[in-house]
């Protein structure tokens, strides 16, 4: 199983301190964080894709492309690339840039994006966003597959005879995720194509998350990929740890008070009642995240949120240091005794796929497999 930590970016002052870090010093610091994970033996970094203030990572690839030339094990994802308003045609270019310059370390997650402001910047109507999110990633798989490309559709201009450049590494693209917190349509289509669905669940009480997954789940068997117990999950969380409970409140709640999306709102045992939010010892935290696979089955990867809400970086940096070295072995063992012998343990990666082979599922455009209706191929 793979674990990991992702980051939304947000520049937000310390509400203990009134510090507010620059752009700069925000960014410097994800590039730390990253470095952080695979020092302490966590296998993901993630970073978000947003366009405007109070967030600072605009371009994923850039700060990806940075780690990986620090970096030997870590893989490098996104927490969500817009396939909505990034021209698809880019996204092909820049991600397989990416796979080639980390030797492969790259999967990345699809997401729709919920800032509305957003989608005029970029020519896109924020009405058409599952729409938009169906027809780019379908043209996405083309470019990554098929060394031709004549396409057309309602969104963008067509193309005729355009080949992407670079194709991706070992003619195998990269591992997709769709992320979604809400849209059955995105679990929908993450089932079609066999890829994985990542339900970043940090906002949602348990029973929004087990619906979701269930639907993915249910979806990707009918589609022929294998038993529903065998789809591909990834989880989001957020945990906050000190050596005691009542420690890790008294830390954690001045930020969490006036954190930029829910500060102001439910009170922090709320919060953590109804929402994967967990802050208390270390223990708290495992027992709490091993308790995510009761209600969303075996799954393959768990993103933990540790650097928002204006917290320093040495404290972030601490997290960390407590996730690799009391939480995530703990974890990880604990996970794969209980994961029966017919689930995958790990998602797919780039080594894996390569190993499938050229005719392998992976390479199709469109899976060769129907919704039991027969209606789709």
């Amino acid at each position: 199983m793979q674990f990991g930590i992702f980051t939304i970016g947000d520049v937000t002052p310390d509400p203990t301190t009134g510090a507010v870090p620059t752009e700069h010093e925000r960014i410097v610091a994800m590039t730390e964080i990253a470095l952080k994970a695979e020092e302490v033996g966590l296998d993901v970094f993630a970073t978000g894709e947003h366009h405007n203030p109070p967030f600072v990572p605009s371009s994923p690839t850039t700060m990806l492309g940075w780690v990986a030339a620090r970096t030997e094990k870590l893989i490098l994802s996104t927490a969500t690339t817009l396939i909505t308003t990034n021209d698809p045609v880019k996204i092909a270019e820049d991600y397989a840039m990416l796979q080639h310059l980390s030797g492969g370390r790259v999967d990345l997650m699809m997401g729709r994006g919920n800032t509305a402001p957003v989608y005029p910047w970029f020519g896109k109507d924020i009405r058409e966003g599952i729409p938009l999110a169906i027809e780019n990633y379908h043209l996405l798989r083309r470019l990554w597959r098929e060394k031709v490309v004549d396409w057309e559709g309602r969104f963008r201009t067509p193309l005729r005879g355009y080949s992407s450049t670079p194709m991706p590494l070992d003619e195998t693209p990269p591992f997709v995720w769709h992320g979604s917190i809400r849209s059955p349509e995105i679990a929908e289509q993450a089932a079609f194509y066999g890829d994985g669905f990542f339900h970043n669940n940090i906002f949602w009480n348990k029973e929004h998350t087990q619906q979701m997954v269930s639907l993915y789940r249910n979806r990707f068997e009918q589609y022929g990929h294998g038993a529903a117990e065998q789809a591909v999950v990834g989880l989001g969380g957020q945990v906050f740890m000190a050596s005691t409970e009542t420690e890790a409140k008294r830390v954690f709640r001045p930020y969490f008070d006036n954190a930029p999306v829910y500060g102001h709102g439910p009170s922090l045992e709320e919060f953590s009642t109804t929402t994967p939010l967990t802050v208390g010892t270390p223990e708290q935290v495992v027992e709490r995240t091993l308790g995510f696979a009761d209600y969303a089955g075996d799954y393959q990867r768990q993103l933990f949120l540790v650097d928002h809400a204006g917290l320093p970086l040495e404290m972030v940096l601490e997290q960390i240091e407590i996730l690799g070295r009391e939480v995530v072995p703990v974890l990880r063992t604990e996970f794969e005794r209980r994961r029966p012998a017919h689930v995958p343990s790990d998602p797919p990666t780039h080594v894996s796929l390569v190993a499938e082979g050229p005719g392998s599922p992976h390479r199709l455009v469109t899976p060769a497999s129907t919704d039991g209706a027969g209606a789709r191929k």
